[in-house]
């Protein structure tokens, strides 16, 4: 049985990498240190994902998986068939030199697909481990499914339990893989990247955060509510509306395939089971703010394109008053 590392054991490396790879005939070795985590993996070799829409639930197994400390992962890398990242950008030091030092035991390359909301992910994770070896893939990924902040009435007594929405598609940078690329259902290798790199920004984040933080300003707890106040959902709209048009021109895509994302993306804000918070998704307001991320970075691609900025400048302004206070 091939073997994948996702560095990351939390809501994005069980609720979604870790399903895929499951469905895909891997055994997966979960890299994290929360020793409770870890524990109960090993314990029981198996968690549940609990998939929710507004629609229906229901909760399918993920089986072949343990978990191992960042102390004891390198000759777990060094044995890896694909390497997968969910750390988070702020733990990325962190685990390069761990990485770096089991990729350095290895005779033959390993692609690391890098699932982390930072551009030019694969530039700055390189730059970490700094290896001098021309067989390593980064390899960026656009990670779409929302997956909330767990509680303990989620996990049902279970830690190790998550909940997701139903979309469950990763798209990959295919140009920047170094060895045969697995099959992996879910997984689809793109080329052009730039295109899945901006959408997931400029679209999928930009919208969620000016649900979160205008929901905030009405003092909505869930995504789900700010998005059923009609100011709101159409503030929402037009930014994500002009968003998408931009997009389109930006990346030679056809423009109702793009709309009809972003209609995708609103239908998914509104999923009550996901319980996502406006403050979870506004946190970290200031690197949010950043000139070429989600907000600004969508303004200038829009003004670019002649599209209409209003609504995201709304957004924007949220955003400066959740900070303010």
């Amino acid at each position: 049985m091939k073997k994948a590392i996702v560095y990351g054991g939390g809501n994005i490396g069980r609720g979604f990498l870790g399903q895929l790879l499951y469905q895909s005939g891997f055994e997966t070795v979960f890299v994290d240190v929360n020793q409770a985590m870890i524990d109960k993996l090993n314990a029981d070799k198996c968690y549940p994902i609990k998939i929710v829409s507004n629609e229906k639930q229901e909760e399918i197994i993920i089986k072949n998986v343990r978990a191992v400390h960042p102390d004891n992962a390198v000759d777990e890398i060094a044995t890896a068939d694909i390497i997968f990242t969910s750390a988070g950008v702020r733990v990325l030091p962190y685990i390069a030199p761990v990485l770096a030092a089991g990729i350095e035991k290895r005779e033959k390359g390993v692609d690391i697909i890098i699932c982390e909301n930072l551009m030019n992910a694969d530039k700055y994770l390189k730059g970490l481990m700094d290896l001098n070896r021309d067989d390593i893939g980064y390899v960026e990924a656009s990670v779409g499914r929302m997956v909330p902040v767990m509680t303990d009435d989620m996990r049902e007594g279970n830690i190790n339990r998550v909940w997701v929405e139903p979309f469950c598609t990763l798209p990959v940078d295919k140009a920047a893989f170094k060895n045969p690329i697995p099959d992996i259902k879910g997984m689809i290798p793109a080329e052009p990247f730039e295109y899945y790199i901006q959408s997931k920004l400029f679209l999928h984040n930009m919208g969620h955060a000016v649900a979160a933080y205008m929901g905030m300003q009405k003092g909505y707890e869930y995504i789900w509510q700010a998005m059923d106040d009609t100011e709101i959902y159409e503030t929402v709209k037009s930014a994500m509306y002009s968003s998408a048009k931009a997009l389109a021109k930006e990346h030679g895509k056809p423009e109702t395939e793009v709309l009809s994302y972003a209609d995708d993306l609103m239908f998914r804000f509104r999923n009550r089971y996901l319980s996502d918070t406006t403050k979870r998704v506004g946190r970290e307001t200031e690197r949010k703010l950043a000139p070429n991320d989600r907000l600004l970075g969508a303004l200038k691609l829009c003004a670019k394109h002649g599209q209409d900025t209003a609504a995201i400048k709304k957004g924007i302004m949220a955003a400066l008053d959740y900070i303010n206070e």
